[in-house]
């Protein structure tokens, strides 16, 4: 069980720095449709997932009513996460969009507790709250003086992405293959946006192309790795680590965009760093020790 518990907080770090270099791509992409940005985004998940399915001898298939309705729903939810989390990256500043996109891990939460019915301590529920205050010191410019309806979507995109996280819980929990998920997910969004690409697509410049393809590949290893991440450990114990993203999207950032975070945004990065480390140690030492488990060491 602590094996796992490791294993997922490894993975969950590992998709943050993925999706982080995401974003980065997604901007340098520069002025293109949302709907073009994310099919061509899911489209090299989609060939580098059926190409892990092909390769590992995977079989795609998903057993159960209940599972068949479940991964629908992550799409659905993953699919207009990613619009709301793509067109908040266009319109806002890049910390902004990465903030706005981390309500995720608060939503996963909710969301696992009330429909997977995983247990929820007062002082996890704290923390978490801890970082939705820090992540408010982060986005401070956005609810405020930035376009609402960006804002808004961004936050939406936040809250898709929760549900579908949960469901990725849920579907790791009754035997649905990661790889599957994945390749399932991406195909579902391409075909989501494919009408949008034919009728309303732009053409695109050669470092455009390179871009999307880039951003297409950071999302893949990211896609794989949550996709781990949420099928080794609860998410109450996990997605706080999903905020580790800030720091890589704050370095990405500056050397890529010149962006500096101003100290309201390093007040914000510190205070959910704290929420991470006290939630590792209440579930890898003191929650361990209050069960009479005995501590590696």
């Amino acid at each position: 069980m602590k094996k796992n518990k490791y294993k997922a907080i490894i993975y969950i770090i590992l998709s943050a720095f993925s999706f982080a270099f995401m974003f980065a791509f997604v901007r340098m992409a520069g002025e293109l449709p949302t709907f073009q940005k994310v099919f061509f985004r899911n489209f090299i998940a989609m060939l580098i997932a059926v190409a892990t399915l092909i390769k590992t001898k995977t079989p795609f298939k998903i057993e159960g009513k209940t599972n068949k309705w479940v991964i629908f729903v992550r799409a659905a939810a993953g699919t207009a996460g990613m619009l709301g989390n793509f067109y908040a990256i266009d319109k806002l500043a890049l910390s902004d969009a990465s903030m706005l996109n981390k309500m995720s891990p608060f939503f996963t939460i909710v969301f696992s507790y009330i429909f997977l019915k995983e247990k929820l301590t007062p002082f996890q529920l704290l923390t978490v709250i801890g970082a939705f205050i820090g992540a408010m010191f982060i986005i401070k410019p956005s609810f405020a003086n930035a376009a609402l309806f960006p804002s808004v979507l961004g936050f939406l995109g936040g809250m898709g992405a929760g549900l579908a996280y949960a469901c990725v819980r849920y579907l790791g929990q009754h035997g649905v293959h990661g790889k599957v998920i994945v390749a399932y997910f991406s195909g579902f969004s391409c075909l989501v946006t494919l009408p949008y690409l034919l009728f309303l697509g732009k053409e695109m410049s050669i470092s455009q192309i390179l871009c999307l393809i880039g951003a297409g590949c950071a999302a893949a290893g990211g896609q794989f790795t949550i996709t781990a991440a949420y099928t080794h450990a609860p998410a109450r114990e996990i997605s706080v680590y999903d905020y580790s993203q800030l720091i890589f999207t704050m370095l990405l950032g500056f050397f890529l965009f010149g962006d500096i975070p101003d100290v309201w945004s390093f007040v914000g990065y510190f205070i959910i760093v704290t929420m991470g480390v006290l939630v590792f140690l209440y579930n890898n030492v003191w929650h361990a020790e209050e069960k009479g488990e005995k501590q590696p060491g």
